[in-house]
């Protein structure tokens, strides 16, 4: 599968629910593809609005990165990038529930080493006592398009159902187009 192709599957599939954002040219040097934003507020009330039963927001940050390749320590630098940039946009106040960071690596082949350090990224935070202003968690996901599969840590074990989703919409649509 051709790796810009599938990029843009992916960032069709993400612009459903989240608002692209283009790569900008960064002094970074990483492979970053684009990002993409959830923010939802949720509110309950009663007969009127100001009659509030609860109220709530969740927020999530997604870098997608694209290479050819990716070892482990591309793999970490991207993944630290991310979390430096996410971390400041944290607001916790007593309706936040969540703001969480997302990294996707696709790659047309991975190694050991790079699936290794995607599966033991890991990164989490609670606000407030308890956690009654919220908390932050780190999902990430590597993708392997050579072998049509994706690897994510514990946190990120939906991302793997994602891609494995994706993976077989496409097949289904290439078989459909007589390819």
């Amino acid at each position: 599968m051709d790796r810009a192709e599938f990029l843009e599957v992916v960032k069709d599939a993400y612009s459903a629910y989240y608002t692209i954002l283009p790569a900008e040219e960064e002094e970074s040097g990483l492979p970053l593809a684009f990002r993409a934003e959830y923010n939802v507020r949720d509110e309950q009330y009663f007969f009127v609005k100001s009659a509030n039963i609860w109220k709530n927001e969740k927020h999530e940050y997604c870098y997608v990165f694209s290479a050819p390749a990716f070892d482990a320590a591309l793999a970490r630098e991207c993944i630290d990038f991310s979390l430096r940039e996410m971390l400041p946009k944290v607001k916790p106040h007593k309706e936040h529930q969540y703001t969480n960071c997302k990294v996707v690596l696709i790659a047309d082949s991975l190694n050991e080493e790079t699936v290794k350090t995607v599966k033991k990224a890991k990164f989490s935070k609670s606000y407030g006592p308890l956690s009654t202003h919220g908390y932050t968690e780190l999902l990430t996901a590597a993708v392997d398009l050579g072998e049509r599969k994706a690897h994510a840590n514990r946190v990120g074990y939906d991302l793997e159902k994602f891609f494995g989703k994706l993976f077989a919409l496409r097949s289904e649509e290439t078989q459909g187009n007589g390819k």
